[in-house]
């Protein structure tokens, strides 16, 4: 880090940067000696001169790094990697440290009253907002898709850091017990770097989930009852009333155990046991919360009303009411353990969370009518917004599955009847097969009949969602939902298995394809009689943001997204239907990642009014919801986007601007199709300049990294697809397309009118404020090196072609924001960049270096050069605060 970003940078961040630092150092030099620390000081120094901009700088920072023997390899990008994953966590813990020197604009807390003033000036009163904001429906979906590098294991050692950290900012400087907590941060450290970052064994689905459990209890737990407190607290400012204690503008979902779109190892019996596991885990939450009351509420006064509710509660009244609801949730917690195994339990568990609720309103309502309002509005009052944001099941699971496993179950069972080739027919004559036998009684699955082995798993999943674990299920999401004909065999097989209640069935519209049709699609479905009777009036549709970027890139995806989601609306209004956006948007800008707040605001007018569902994936999650503090303001961004969203919404574009979209949008899918599709060198050049291969050695995730096996890009997914460029920082699938198209606007109508869009237009300026963070993060020097040390004399003219037109579109990209550098605005990204690359060039350099060894067919490849190879992936993972 140079001297000026040093000075830039919060001193106490620097500080805090600088002890992590010293104290990982005096690890390394304990097992290692000092030999190695100061080899790994020399090779960080060079790096930040070879940052300079000077070749011969760099020549010695590679000469350094090629020379290293492979016993040095582990520990010096060890070393780098941790560092980062360091600094990381100081810049998670600082961002809500009250100790930071904040700005108008980037104080979430300060914000949100500026908006609810806003809202007040424009005469919206305090109870339209209290309102407004108990129906905000915002529900977050936290998915195990594979971007989340760190183990678990480090992931609670690094969360004890931010701790300590939290704890050090409320110490004056010569505070005693400094040097206690920097020997425990120095432990910690300790424990970490003795600690394999690498995960041997892939995680299971069940893993998976229980990861995400660990995120709610260890943080949302605490994040939820503290933002409802916040958001009373500005209500009270405003003189209006708290928010009703069952109102939950923020909820949570989850895809962990659930998503079994091409992923084999999410079976009907991983399925179950997770929504068991996740009463379990409920249970055993609200149980520490009933011993936290039990303990709390030891008063004797009670209300005539309460007692009349509880006549057996003698003198200490809401002791008494707590003993039974600890039982009951004992009871609840022992019958889904064993449920979990497979097990039958005698024990009757609250299956209700009115059961649980109601006694607790009964305790709260007796406090406040004889005066104890400020015990009432403690612990109690946490517990009831709890139980109203997370129920029984903590969450919610959405199960997914590809529409062809629906289509091939009916298949099979047309076949067994002799009644026909269901996949032969046409749409229509599957629309009336498949309602003819939604009307019918006779059952439609054969009682002999010996189904194939995938057609009994899509059975037995859809039994579950019958059994009484089914009620923590929210909806049934089918991608490559094609047709009409594709949601109604889904609501035909839950129906043959017995599933009642409407569950909602969610069609995911992905590739740019089924972007453009869907409208068409959802208007002939909704002008069928029996599913309009079935959805009552209610559709929630899925809008893929990873894979069409993939498909057309991201220019000419974000257009479609746009325009779907106005086209949606229309349609849906025109039956009269409530319709509610699941949005499945990646961690990055490729897959349709970015800051939340602006995200919204981008979407067309009126586009949130039902509520907003969206995806929190990988390693988003823990950057955005692992701490309390972190989570809360997260949490507290998304409710100011949606009410800023409906309640001040943005004009239309202009037409002349949605023309000009239109077009760019157009040339976008056709440059970046012309490359990735129609360049018959493209697939060797991506395959050997970055570790596409090599990211299968990373045991990510349970679900593979390719749909089917074999194949092209087409059949890799997107978050592979984006990894692999992120780390040799070409940052491609962001940007290609829009750099050709945006050069287009600018040769045929000049500048002026894509300034005025970006200036004018939330949705125009935040696509060109995440093409500027991207390729902010791009580096043409480090992808040359790639190419030369990786890609054959052949294809090198590709690459030559491809930084070319990265230079080219940051050049656009400063053109249109009008500003002599990137990220000028942006000096929290500016800086933190400047503090990684010292440390993330020496492992990019190393990367290439070793996959040049790896990939030399006569070399065998020792323990030390394997090893150091994942650690590179997972350390630039870090740098970049990115994989997939």
């Amino acid at each position: 880090m140079s001297q000026t970003a040093t000075q830039q940078l919060d001193p106490v961040l620097r500080d805090k940067v600088r002890i992590l630092g010293s104290l990982l150092g005096q690890t390394i030099g304990d097992q290692y000696g000092a030999a190695m620390l100061e080899q790994i000081e020399q090779i960080r120094k060079q790096a930040k001169k070879a940052r300079s901009g000077a070749s011969a700088e760099r020549d010695i920072l590679l000469q350094l790094l090629q020379n290293l023997p492979d016993q040095s390899l582990v520990p010096v990008v060890r070393g780098f990697n941790q560092f980062l994953n360091l600094a990381n966590i100081a810049e998670q813990q600082h961002s809500v440290s009250w100790r930071r020197q904040t700005t108008g604009t980037d104080d979430t807390d300060a914000m949100f009253s500026q908006l609810l003033d806003r809202l007040q000036q424009q005469g919206i009163d305090g109870a339209a907002l209290s309102e407004q904001i108990a129906a905000a429906n915002i529900e977050l979906v936290l998915t195990a898709h594979p971007t989340e590098i760190t183990r678990r294991t480090l992931i609670q050692k690094y969360d004890n850091i931010a701790r300590l950290l939290q704890q050090r900012d409320d110490l004056r400087d010569d505070h005693p017990q400094l040097a206690a907590l920097e020997q425990q941060l120095g432990e910690l450290i300790d424990e970490i770097w003795h600690t394999d970052e690498i995960r041997q064994v892939r995680p299971t689905a069940v893993d998976e989930a229980k990861w995400g459990f660990a995120v709610i209890e260890n943080s949302l737990w605490y994040a939820v009852p503290a933002l409802l407190r916040d958001l009373d607290a500005e209500l009270h400012r405003r003189g209006a009333d708290p928010l009703p204690l069952t109102a939950a503008p923020v909820r949570f979902s989850s895809w962990m155990g659930g998503d079994r779109d091409g992923n084999p190892n999410v079976t009907s019996v991983v399925t179950r046991e997770v929504l068991y596991l996740a009463r379990w885990m409920a249970a055993d939450l609200y149980l520490r919360d009933i011993e936290q009351l039990i303990a709390q509420l030891s008063m004797s006064q009670a209300s005539a009303e309460f007692r009349h509710q509880y006549p057996q509660a003698g003198a200490e009244p809401y002791r008494s009411c707590l003993h039974q609801l600890r039982q009951q949730l004992e009871d609840t917690r022992s019958w889904a353990a064993a449920r979990a195994r497979g097990q039958d339990s005698e024990r009757q568990p609250l299956l209700d969370p009115e059961a649980l609720r109601q006694p607790l309103q009964h305790c709260y309502d007796s406090l406040v009518s004889v005066g104890s309002q400020r015990i009432a509005d403690s612990h109690l009052l946490d517990t009831l917004r709890r139980i109203a944001c997370f129920g029984l099941t903590l969450g919610k699971l959405d199960v997914r599955q590809e529409s062809t496993r629906h289509s091939a179950v009916l298949a099979e069972i047309c076949a067994w009847y002799n009644w026909g080739d269901y996949l032969s027919w046409s749409e229509d004559e599957k629309q009336e097969f498949l309602l003819r036998e939604l009307a019918s009684r006779r059952p439609l699955i054969p009682n002999r009949w010996t189904p194939s082995a995938d057609t009994q798993e899509v059975l037995d999943t859809m039994q579950v969602l019958a059994s009484d674990a089914g009620d923590g299920v929210s909806c049934y999401i089918i991608s490559m939902a094609g047709e009409p004909s594709d949601i109604l065999a889904v609501a035909l097989l839950l129906q043959a298995c017995g599933v009642r209640d409407h569950l909602p069935i969610v069609p995911l519209f992905e590739t740019l394809s089924d972007l453009e049709q869907a409208p068409a699609r959802m208007q002939k479905l909704w002008s069928v009689n029996w599913y309009r009777d079935y959805c009552q009036g209610h559709q929630q549709i899925m809008i893929g943001y990873s894979d069409s970027s993939k498909d057309a890139g991201q220019l000419a995806a974000v257009w479609a997204q746009y325009q779907v989601q106005e086209a949606l609306a229309a349609v849906a209004a025109d039956h009269t239907i409530r319709l509610r956006l699941f949005h499945g948007r990646g961690g990055s800008v490729g897959r349709g990642g970015g800051p939340a707040h602006r995200a919204i605001l981008a979407q067309p007018p009126g586009s949130v009014r039902g509520g907003l569902r969206v995806t929190e994936q990988g390693e988003v999650i823990r950057f955005k919801y692992g701490l309390p503090d972190v989570a809360r303001l997260n949490l507290k961004i998304y409710v100011a986007a949606v009410l800023e969203a409906n309640l001040l919404p943005p004009q239309p574009p202009l037409p002349a601007w949605r023309s000009r979209m239109q077009q760019l949008a157009a040339d976008g899918v056709a440059s970046y199709r012309a490359m990735v599709r129609e360049n018959p060198d493209f697939v060797r050049y991506f395959r050997a300049a970055t570790p596409e291969q090599e990211l299968g050695k990373l045991a990510l995730g349970s679900r593979p990294a390719r749909r089917k096996s074999g194949g092209g890009i087409e059949s890799l997914r997107a978050i592979p697809w984006i990894f692999a460029w992120t780390q040799m920082r070409l940052m491609l699938p962001a940007w290609l397309g829009s750099d050709n198209a945006l050069q287009q606007a600018v040769d045929n109508a000049g500048l002026d009118e894509l300034r005025a869009m970006y200036q004018q237009w939330p949705f125009f300026r935040t696509y060109i404020d995440m093409l500027e963070m991207v390729v902010s993060k791009a580096d043409t020097a480090i992808v040359q090196y790639y190419e030369a040390r990786l890609v054959q004399a052949e294809l090198q003219p590709l690459g030559s072609v491809l930084r070319q037109r990265l230079d080219n579109i940051r050049q656009l990209v400063l053109q249109v924001l009008q500003q002599d550098h990137l990220l000028q605005n942006n000096m929290a990204l500016q800086q933190s960049m400047q503090v990684r690359n010292p440390y993330t060039d020496p492992l990019h350099y190393l990367q290439a270096e070793l996959l040049y060894r790896e990939r030399q067919e006569q070399e065998v490849i020792s323990t030390e050069v394997e090893r150091a190879l994942k650690v590179t992936m997972a350390g630039i993972a870090a740098g970049m605060r990115n994989t997939g």
